[in-house]
């Protein structure tokens, strides 16, 4: 009979550790890109919903302006609500209210450089 190989032993356990260590990096990788992406769609919509409002009979670009930042700050942090603005632009002849939100671009949860991320809402102005 042959004496058993002592070779392997241990090798599991190290294994273990490299392909877990791994699996944990990719895991933080796909949460933090879900992370990005559900903050850019909720700029989106907090644009494209003060847009709409700003673009009300009776109401401004500034009104609109103001209802982004109120959007933001409850939805995702006062510090996405910084930099807000909106006026009014030409498409063809129709006049259209546009909203731009330049927002930190989450790096490391919702932490992240200044002004990495914008996007626009833009609305047909009523009464045009």
């Amino acid at each position: 009979m042959r004496a058993p190989h002592r070779g392997d032993e241990g090798s599991a356990v190290a294994e273990f550790a490299a392909v877990a260590g791994l699996l944990s990096l990719l895991f933080v990788a796909v949460v933090q890109l879900a992370v990005v992406q559900h903050v850019r769609a909720t700029a989106a919509d907090c644009a494209g919903e003060g847009a709409r409002f700003g673009a009300l009979r009776g109401h401004s670009p500034a009104d609109g302006a103001r209802r982004t930042r109120e959007l933001l700050a409850a939805s995702l942090s006062p510090a996405y609500a910084r930099d807000v603005t909106a006026g009014v632009v030409r498409v063809g002849a129709q006049p259209v209210v546009e909203v731009q939100v330049a927002a930190p671009l989450p790096v490391l949860g919702l932490l992240g450089p200044g002004r990495g991320l914008t996007v626009r809402g833009h609305a047909l102005q009523e009464g045009s």
